[in-house]
């Protein structure tokens, strides 16, 4: 079973955060960088990514109640919130809106990397959805450790950023997003029947 969580958990956050889609990114806001700047905004992105989503992981649920919004209405709303993301992936409407965002800062780890690139809107829903649902400090441990680790993915691909890009190509790259699209809008979905789930409506 925790097996099962860890798995449903690595497949959420890979797919929100994108480390693939997000490597030719990294080079293009990059690109007037040397090697050894280009690895320092890369360590800041992903450590200021992880301080985010662990925060939002920690209090977001306590924020919901405080302000009077249940996990049910929360995991109905992220779901979603979660399948408009991976209808922008299918029809590759995300690349786009991403690209606008990374011109924008001379030093782009905080902005636009760190938030809202990796630690957006998507990243943060997924994280109060999926610590939500573990009810033992075990189960949530679990789900930022598989945080970590996605990052930590991330944090890779970033430094092989350049050969990546160059191995899939644009169109191995879009390939590969529209096939996350599909898995992120499976998730999404299970969310929200799971919400309804919660209310007593199935």
């Amino acid at each position: 079973m925790e097996l099962d969580l860890a798995i449903t958990a690595f497949v959420s956050l890979f797919v929100i955060i994108d480390p693939i889609g997000l490597a030719p990114l990294f080079v293009a806001v990059t690109q007037n960088n040397t090697k050894a700047e280009r690895r320092g905004i890369a360590i800041r992105a992903c450590l200021v990514g992880i301080t985010i989503l662990a925060i939002f992981g920690l209090a977001g649920e306590t924020v919901l109640s405080v302000i009077g919004i249940g996990m049910p209405a929360f995991r109905i709303s992220g779901g979603l919130l979660l399948f408009l993301t991976a209808i922008e992936m299918l029809f590759e409407k995300r690349s786009q809106r991403r690209e606008n965002q990374a011109e924008m800062a001379p030093d782009p780890s905080v902005f636009p990397l760190a938030m809202p690139l990796i630690a957006g809107p998507g990243a943060m829903t997924t994280m109060i959805l999926l610590t939500g649902q573990q009810s033992d400090i075990a189960g949530q441990a679990m789900v930022f450790g598989v945080m970590i680790s996605v990052i930590t993915l991330l944090f890779v691909m970033f430094l092989l950023s350049g050969v990546i890009e160059r191995l899939l190509g644009q169109t191995g790259i879009n390939l590969v997003s529209r096939l996350l699209g599909m898995f992120l809008a499976a998730l999404s979905v299970q969310f929200v029947i799971d919400g309804i789930r919660d209310i007593g409506l199935l």
